[in-house]
């Protein structure tokens, strides 16, 4: 009998982990969940606690001793784990450097003293393109210009990852997503919009900017097809896939259709 892979998710109480976790379930995995829950809830996984191939683990990814034991039980991982909101690196520096670059170094760490775990996919985002102006964007396109700390951050483990692969034989899938949205997000400017009618009483949106800011959008349940590929996408060292659509639309236009 086939043994049953250990699938690492970091991060998987968020929005993307959180989708992404009952299908690696339902496809027999056994699934560890790390999260330090700091900025997501347990509610979207409860209802796994009672299955004996899940495991939910409330940890740091700066804890580097406890991770290395946990990296050392798994056979891939998925590493979604980082910093959500924007604006937090823009008033305080120090949350996209420790929990995007330093977090991501630990998890390349910790596998790289392992001799079990080999393969990572990791969920960076299209925003280390900074303000490309070839749209769509093609994974070659440079250079990089990411124009956030959260996109400077993105690209920073994107760098680590290619170095590790390089020099340590580690195998990678680096996804570059574009905005994702569905039912249970919690960030973003559609979400900021429902909140902000809401406190209005339905009465005015304020809208910052404006409102021709384009940005491309992707449903969650295409996110999680594109990862799934991912794992059949590894090959020796590093693939990068831009995951997104080719049509764009602006802040004005979702503001009128939420309203």
């Amino acid at each position: 009998m086939e043994k049953q892979q250990n699938i690492l998710v970091t991060g998987g109480a968020g929005f993307v982990g959180s989708a992404l976790i009952p299908v690696l379930l339902d496809k027999d995995f056994h699934v560890m969940v790390i999260d330090h829950l700091n900025t997501s809830k347990l509610k979207g996984l409860e209802r796994f606690f009672p299955l004996d191939n899940f495991e939910f683990i409330k940890l740091d990814l700066l804890d580097e001793n406890k991770l290395m034991e946990i990296v050392k039980q798994s056979d891939l991982i998925f590493h979604l784990a980082g910093n959500v909101d924007v604006r937090k690196g823009h008033l305080n520096t120090n949350v996209d450097f420790l929990n995007n670059i330093v977090a991501t170094r630990n998890v390349l760490e910790a596998m790289r003293t392992s001799d079990r775990c080999k393969k990572i996919i990791f969920t960076s985002s299209s925003v280390v393109y900074g303000e490309a102006l070839q749209i769509p964007t093609a994974e070659n396109h440079g250079p990089l210009t990411p124009i956030s700390l959260y996109g400077a951050s993105k690209l920073a483990c994107e760098a680590l990852i290619s170095g590790y692969t390089g020099s340590f034989g580690i195998n990678a899938v680096i996804f570059r997503l574009a905005n994702i949205i569905g039912p249970t997000i919690e960030h973003g400017v559609i979400f900021d919009f429902f909140n902000k009618l809401k406190q209005s009483k339905g009465n005015y949106l304020k809208i910052l900017g404006d409102g021709n800011q384009t940005k491309s959008y992707l449903y969650i349940d295409d996110c999680i097809n594109a990862l799934l590929i991912g794992m059949r996408k590894f090959s020796s060292g590093l693939e990068i896939f831009n995951v997104g659509s080719d049509d764009q639309i602006d802040t004005n236009t979702i503001a009128k259709i939420i309203i």
